[in-house]
């Protein structure tokens, strides 16, 4: 079993006007970096089981908590959390070590930050590897209106934005039952429910599906998400039309080389339109949920590192 212990200290860095808590390993690497971005409602820690590997393989593993998370910043500003601040958090990050440019690997909201770090700093972005979220298309309106036409009101998505602080509150009074509950492998689906779906997990007696981590690794999560609360994650959602509008006008084409990893039973849905806009994409399913990397560490694992090192030898 992974022991939390052996996750990399911790160092706060100054960036972008922000701090950011960074969980560094592989620095005898320098030259060869890999930036690990996490979701929603996730830590760096999510990446426990990916670090050392990418360290053996001969790279400088760099695992922000991005803003809003753990003991980076958490600005007061809902505007604080769009695409703009995000993105240039990781080109500061980039800069702070000394880096041109980076693999960037991103899983959930961690996969779209990376997507639109690539649109907008296209020239920071060597390669890249999203995992369950992938490249999301411009819609002719705004996206929470968009989910809210596709799958009603009653969207997390969709209410989180239409009810600013609602969520928050519930999920900061339930941490532990709420991430118990969410971490789970394969989850059945449930019965449509009205309301929104995290409150629901959040206030649930009984979780559905094997857990994805331990108590051990849990209770990393559960500790800091009671220090920081889930306001912060939650007001990336809460910039999602902003970044609409800043993508207006902003080439659509991703050219570096992708690596797309779904999980087949991921209730995320997949992209019909990928390869048009990115072509230099591969694409691989893995049979779990969402919570890839944690669901399937060796296999995730064998997955990058075989992808990256064809890329290289390219």
């Amino acid at each position: 079993m992974f022991d939390p212990t052996t996750f990399p200290e911790p160092t706060l860095h100054p960036v972008n006007g922000v701090e950011l808590e960074v969980f560094e390993a592989g620095e005898q690497n320098a030259g060869n970096p890999v930036v690990l971005c996490h979701g929603w409602p996730e830590h760096a820690f999510s990446w426990r089981h990916q670090v050392p590997a990418l360290v053996e393989a001969g790279y400088h593993v760099i695992v922000p908590n991005q803003r809003g998370y753990g003991n980076s910043s958490r600005p007061a500003d809902v505007n604080a959390y769009g695409l703009d601040e995000l993105s240039g958090d990781l080109v500061a990050l980039l800069d702070h070590y000394g880096y041109e440019r980076a693999t960037f690997i991103g899983h959930d909201w961690g996969a779209s930050v990376v997507w639109g770090l690539t649109l907008l700093h296209p020239d920071r972005v060597s390669k890249l590897i999203a995992l369950s979220v992938p490249y999301q298309v411009r819609t002719e309106k705004p996206w929470v209106a968009f989910i809210e036409d596709l799958l009603g009101s009653d969207n997390y998505f969709v209410h989180f934005n239409r009810h600013p602080g609602v969520a928050d509150a519930v999920l900061d009074a339930n941490t532990a039952r709420f991430l118990r509950n969410l971490f789970r492998k394969n989850e059945p689906p449930a019965e449509p429910r009205p309301g929104n779906a995290m409150i629901h997990r959040a206030l649930a007696e009984t979780p559905l599906g094997e857990p994805v981590m331990s108590d051990r690794e849990l209770a990393v999560l559960v500790a800091a998400f009671e220090t920081s609360g889930f306001t912060g994650g939650i007001n990336w959602y809460r910039n999602v039309d902003r970044n609409w509008h800043r993508l207006a006008g902003v080439d659509p084409i991703i050219r570096q080389p992708a690596l797309m990893i779904y999980g087949e039973r991921d209730g995320v849905a997949r992209s019909d339109v990928l390869e048009a806009f990115v072509p230099n994409v591969d694409v691989l399913d893995l049979d779990c949920g969402h919570w890839i990397q944690q669901e399937m560490p060796e296999e995730t694992n064998r997955a990058i590192l075989d992808w990256l090192a064809q890329q290289d030898a390219r």
